[in-house]
C-alpha cells in the first residue's frame, strides 16, 4: 500500500496543507478500491495509478480556471473513461478530532452482515461497524488510504430534534482514531449544517472514483 495519500490527509486532518501553489500532485493509488481527486486550496492530489504525464497532459489542456481544472468534468470524464471507473458526486470532506467519554445518545450495534446498512457500508469501507438509535443510524469504517469515515442517517419523522447532530458527535466518541473523516454533498445542507454543528470543519472537496461501471 502507497503511504503518500495517507500522509497528506493525516497532515490535512491538523491542520497541515500542501502549500496553496496552483499545483497538483499526483500519487499512486492507496489500494486497487481507492483513486479520484482532492482539491484543497489552491492545491490538488490526484490519487491514481494512471500515467502522471498523462494526468497532467489532460489538465493543461482543461478548459476554464486552472486552480479549478481537477474537478472540471472535462478532467473528470477523461480519467473516468481511462480507469472505467464511476463517481457520485464531489463531496465536501470534512474532518474532526475524536472524543473522550461514552456517547450521549442510546446506541445499538448491528452485527448482521447481511443487513442493508452493513452490506452497503462494506462496498466502500472495511472495518465496518454499524449502530442504530431510535429514529437513525450511525457508520464507521476504513475508508480512503485507510482514514476512519462515519456516516449517518436520520429517519424523516425523527428530524427536528438534533438527532443527526448527536449521531455525527457519537462517531467521534465512537472512532478508534485521533480523528473521524466525513463526506457531505454540497447541495445537500441540511448534512453539511449537521456535521459543522458537530464539530466537523471542512477540510477540501472529494471525488471518488469507484470500481466498475455505473449499471443502467
Amino acid at each position: 500500500m502507497d503511504d503518500a495519500l495517507a500522509r497528506i490527509l493525516t497532515a490535512s486532518a491538523h491542520g497541515r496543507f500542501p502549500p496553496p501553489d496552483g499545483s497538483t500532485t499526483v500519487v499512486r493509488q492507496p489500494s486497487s478500491r481507492d483513486a479520484g481527486v482532492l482539491a484543497f486550496t489552491a492545491h490538488s492530489v490526484v490519487f491514481t495509478d494512471e500515467d502522471p504525464d498523462w494526468v497532467r497532459a489532460v489538465l493543461a489542456g482543461t478548459p476554464g480556471d486552472e486552480l479549478a481544472a481537477t474537478m472540471n468534468p472535462h478532467f473528470l470524464n477523461a480519467l473516468l473513461a481511462r480507469t472505467g471507473r464511476h463517481m457520485n458526486t464531489v463531496d465536501l470532506l470534512t474532518v474532526a478530532p475524536a472524543l473522550p467519554g461514552e456517547p450521549e445518545i442510546e446506541l445499538r450495534e448491528i452485527e448482521d452482515p447481511e443487513h442493508p446498512r452493513v452490506a452497503r457500508a462494506m462496498r466502500y469501507r472495511d472495518e465496518v461497524r454499524v449502530w442504530s438509535a431510535d429514529g437513525g443510524v450511525v457508520i464507521l469504517g476504513r475508508g480512503v488510504a485507510g482514514r476512519w469515515e462515519t456516516a449517518i442517517e436520520v429517519a424523516e419523522e425523527a428530524r427536528g430534534r438534533r438527532l443527526g447532530e448527536r449521531l455525527a458527535r457519537a462517531a467521534r466518541q465512537l472512532v478508534p482514531d485521533a480523528v473521524v473523516w466525513a463526506q457531505q454533498s454540497p447541495g445537500n445542507a441540511r448534512s453539511v449544517r449537521t456535521f459543522q454543528a458537530a464539530g466537523y470543519r471542512p477540510v477540501g472537496s472529494e471525488a471518488l472514483f469507484v470500481m466498475g461501471r455505473v449499471v443502467a
